[in-house]
C-alpha cells in the first residue's frame, strides 16, 4: 500500500489517504482511520480495510478517486512520538568524522550510532527549508526510514523486523556549522538538527518486491541539487539493518507505535555514485583535490530526493525543497 497525509489546515496530523501505485490518483481513507499515526496505533484492525480500498483504487472501481499531486501532501507522517536516527552506512561515518577531525568510535562495527531527532513536526515534502544564518552550514541528508508498531523493550533484531509497518524517505536537515561545538560539549545534537522532511508517501514493504530483503531496501536513492545529479547511492549497503537499529533503540525502553527509525545518510564507497549530503562530497573533495569546492546550501537552492524501483517507477513521490530565509 501507498499511504499519505493530505494537508488539512484544521488538523496537525493531516487526513489519511491512499495513493495508487502509479501515483495518479488518491482516495480518502479518514473513515477507516483519521490519520496515519492512528492507523499505525491500530494497525491490526485497520490494515485489512485499507488493503481492500487500495485494491479498489488500483482497479479503477472507485468513483470518488481524485487526481494526486505532491503539492497536496503533508509529510507522510506529519508528527509522531519518536524520531531515532541511526548512522548505518559506515563509509559515511568515516568521511564525516574525517571532515571534523574526530576519531572513529571503537564500537563502529558492533554498536549502531543513533541520536534522537525532532519528531513534533516534519516538514512537508515541498515545504521550504528555513535558513536562519548561512554560516550555520545548511545541509541535506537523503535517508530511508521505517515506521514501527508497538515495539517491546529488549526486542531482538530479528523479531524487530516484524514490527516494521511502513517505509519512508527522509531529508534529515543538518546545520554543519553548529555540530562541532555541540558535540564538543559532550551532550550531542540539538540546535544543529532542525526539522526534517519526509516523503509524501509511506509504503508497506510488499510494494518493493525482492528489493526488500534482510531488513534493507536494495534500491538507489536519487539526489539532485539545483536540478543537477548529486548522488544515486544504493540504500541496500547499510552495515546495520533496520532490525538491528530498532533493537538498539528499544534496548532500554519500549517504542510507541508510530516511532520513526532512520537509516542515516545513504552512502556508498563508489564515488561515481555521488553522495547523499554535502558534507560527504566536501570531504571527498578535500581528499582528492585538497580543498572543499562545493558550498553548503544558500537561499534559493533546491534539493530533490526520490527513489525508483527496477522498472523506473517512482515509489514514494518526491521530496523537493527550496531553501528560504527564515
Amino acid at each position: 500500500m501507498k499511504l499519505g497525509s493530505l494537508k488539512d489546515a484544521n488538523k496537525k496530523d493531516g487526513r489519511l489517504v491512499l495513493v495508487s501505485k502509479d501515483l495518479k490518483n488518491y482516495v480518502d481513507a479518514a473513515d477507516i482511520s483519521p490519520s496515519l499515526l492512528q492507523a499505525i496505533e491500530n494497525w491490526n484492525q485497520v490494515e485489512p480495510k485499507l488493503k481492500d480500498r487500495y485494491q479498489q483504487l488500483n482497479s479503477g472501481s472507485l468513483k470518488d478517486a481524485k487526481p494526486y499531486s505532491e503539492s497536496l501532501m503533508a509529510a507522510a507522517l506529519p508528527r509522531t512520538w519518536l524520531f531515532a536516527d541511526g548512522s548505518s552506512f559506515i563509509y559515511h561515518v568515516k568521511l564525516v568524522r574525517k571532515a571534523r577531525k574526530a576519531p572513529l568510535p571503537e564500537t563502529l562495527q558492533t554498536v549502531p550510532l543513533m541520536y534522537q531527532g525532532e519528531a513534533g513536526r516534519f516538514l512537508a515534502p515541498t515545504e521550504a527549508i528555513p535558513q536562519v544564518d548561512f554560516s550555520h552550514g545548511t545541509d541535506f541528508e537523503g535517508e530511508v526510514g521505517v515506521i514501527v508498531d508497538d515495539v517491546p523493550i529488549g526486542v531482538t533484531a530479528e523479531v524487530a523486523l516484524k514490527h516494521i509497518k511502513l517505509v519512508v524517505l527522509i531529508n534529515d536537515v543538518s546545520l554543519r556549522g553548529l555540530i562541532p561545538e555541540e558535540l564538543a560539549s559532550g551532550f550531542g545534537f540539538f540546535q544543529s538538527k532542525p526539522n526534517s522532511a519526509l516523503s509524501p508517501l509511506a509504503l508497506t514493504v510488499d510494494e518493493f518486491g525482492s528489493a526488500w530483503k534482510e531488513g534493507r531496501l536494495h534500491l538507489p536513492l536519487t539526489v539532485n541539487l539545483n536540478g543537477q545529479f548529486f548522488g544515486i547511492a544504493n540504500a541496500g549497503e547499510m552495515y546495520f539493518h533496520f532490525g538491528q537499529l530498532i533493537a538498539h533503540a528499544a534496548k532500554t525502553r519500549p517504542l510507541a507505535a508510530g516511532s520513526l527509525i532512520g537509516s542515516g545518510t545513504v552512502s556508498n564507497e563508489d564515488h561515481a555514485k555521488g553522495s547523499s549530503c554535502l558534507v560527504e562530497k566536501r570531504t571527498i573533495e578535500v581528499i582528492e583535490k585538497e580543498k572543499a569546492e562545493t558550498p553548503f546550501m544558500k537561499v534559493g537552492d533546491t534539493i530533490e530526493i526520490l527513489m525508483k524501483n527496477e522498472k523506473g517507477e517512482d515509489l514514494f513521490g518526491r521530496i523537493f525543497q527550496t531553501v528560504q530565509k527564515a
